[in-house]
């Protein structure tokens, strides 16, 4: 699913913010990545969604070679990822209903069937009473939930998500949690970006760390007990 082989990442003609980093994510997967701010997580999701091209080293997402995908074949790839941003992204000129719709238009689904599942989805999220609203006149955590559902909603071969439990309260984040894990179960592979290490505890996954610019193996729950690069886990190699 994601492949990086030697990687380095500098921006400038400073110190690399990522280094040496070779990582195996397996398809179906679930990983959590933690580290300090600054430590790199956000450098490290943009390479998996291709915004980022490496200083140095490989970077293969969906057995691609990103340095030497063309262009043009690009938007195709970052279709089958789900992206969840810090920023939201969203847009401000479309209701709620339209951003979380916008991936399935854009994909060609049929309007009857993305009505039905972006109403029921906007329902699962607690945000069933504002689909017509602007994205404007919401919280800070409603616009995380709407960012959440456009992410998921086409059900995505890789589900990237930078800090997405930042701005909602233990509940709701558990609620997402557990939306990601559906997703997990049905074949996505997924990676979370977050401070939180309570809600990392309360869940069996392996977890990347970042740390001086490098990865470090981290712990995991009982459900997750080797690196090996079996079906289902991920190989981190420093």
């Amino acid at each position: 699913m994601v492949r990086f082989e030697n990687v380095g990442v500098r921006y400038g003609v400073g110190s690399e913010v990522l280094r040496d980093i070779t990582l195996h994510i397996a398809p179906g997967s679930f990983h959590f990545l933690t580290g300090a701010s600054g430590a790199g997580k956000s450098s490290l999701l943009k390479l998996m969604y291709l915004a980022q091209l490496p200083s140095r080293g490989s970077v293969q997402v969906f057995g691609q070679d990103f340095a030497k995908t063309p262009r043009r074949d690009l938007p195709a790839l970052r279709r089958r990822i789900g992206v969840v941003f810090q920023d939201f992204r969203l847009l401000k000129n479309l209701s709620v209903f339209d951003n979380v719709a916008l991936p399935l238009r854009i994909a060609g689904e049929d309007e009857k069937r993305a009505r039905k599942n972006v109403s029921e989805l906007l329902d699962w999220v607690g945000l069933g009473g504002r689909l017509q609203d602007s994205p404007d006149t919401l919280s800070g955590g409603e616009q995380q939930r709407v960012a959440i559902a456009r992410a998921v909603i086409t059900k995505p071969s890789l589900l990237l998500a930078d800090e997405p439990t930042g701005n909602v309260d233990d509940r709701i984040a558990y609620r997402l949690m557990r939306l990601f894990e559906e997703l997990h179960r049905s074949g996505t592979a997924v990676v979370v970006a977050t401070h939180n290490d309570a809600l990392v505890r309360r869940f069996s996954h392996p977890i990347l760390v970042l740390a001086d610019s490098v990865l470090q193996p981290g712990t995991a729950g009982p459900a997750f007990a080797s690196t090996d690069g079996a079906a289902g886990s991920g190989r981190i190699t420093k």
